[in-house]
């Protein structure tokens, strides 16, 4: 799927919130808000992300000029996190894959690491495919599911 990436603009916003109280989708990312439905706390966070300029988000516009998701980069210099969420109805298209990597081509600062649930082979095959790297395991509480869970880091070193 081919895609762009576009500055976030108010009118995705409920586009994001719908894509990231999908249930499978929630299940599937499980490191996610501890209430996805609070709308309140949603918009106090975008608002700060959106003003953050240590954050670079982007949003995953599709051929037909539909959003498809978001995707960015976010933390400390020594810490840089990559990060993205696509409307299930896109998954697997290559829109998760082809966001990311125009993200990444866009962005020299290396290491950038990423963290996905051990269960979600999807999204390690999208990081991987993007050039990211298992380098260590850990467990950690994911919100969407109640419980800890195995966890892998990423890492993006060139």
């Amino acid at each position: 799927m081919d895609v762009t990436l576009r500055e976030v603009q108010d009118g995705d916003l409920g586009i994001f919130f719908a894509q990231m109280n999908d249930p499978e989708g929630v299940r599937m990312a499980a490191l996610t808000a501890d209430d996805p439905s609070d709308r309140a706390s949603f918009d106090a966070h975008w608002t700060r992300v959106r003003h953050d300029p240590g954050v670079v988000m982007r949003t995953v516009v599709g051929e037909n000029g539909e959003v498809v998701g978001h995707v960015a980069v976010f933390g400390p210099p020594e810490e840089r996190e990559a990060t993205y969420w696509i409307g299930r109805e896109y998954w697997g298209c290559g829109a998760a894959t082809a966001a990311l990597r125009e993200l990444l081509g866009v962005l020299p600062e290396r290491p950038l690491y990423a963290r996905a649930a051990a269960d979600n082979a999807g999204s390690i095959r999208v990081l991987e495919k993007c050039g990211f790297v298992v380098t260590r395991n850990e467990r950690g509480f994911a919100n969407a599911r109640g419980e800890e869970i195995d966890e892998v880091v990423l890492t993006l070193s060139d």
